[in-house]
């Protein structure tokens, strides 16, 4: 768990994440949405709103962790469904 974790594994697809601008997707070097998609391929919320709440959580959870409490799990408040 400790060190870098493996990345690379989706052909085309690159994620990336700087502390002053958040998530960010290119596809094939385009940028591209975040987005939640229910199991009949419904799209429920995409863009900035899902990639700052998939970003608050996982530092969140990172935070957690550094405080001794990553037993714990790490939950975000629901998001409004929105497609932008």
């Amino acid at each position: 768990m400790i060190g870098t974790q493996p990345t690379g594994t989706l052909p085309g697809i690159v994620i990336c994440a700087t502390s002053h601008e958040g998530l960010q997707v290119l596809v094939n070097g385009k940028p591209a949405r975040l987005a939640i998609v229910d199991e009949g391929g419904h799209v429920l919320a995409a863009g900035d709103d899902v990639a700052r709440e998939a970003e608050a959580v996982a530092l969140n959870n990172f935070r957690n962790t550094m405080m001794g409490k990553g037993y714990l799990r790490t939950l975000g408040k629901p998001i409004e469904a929105t497609l932008r």
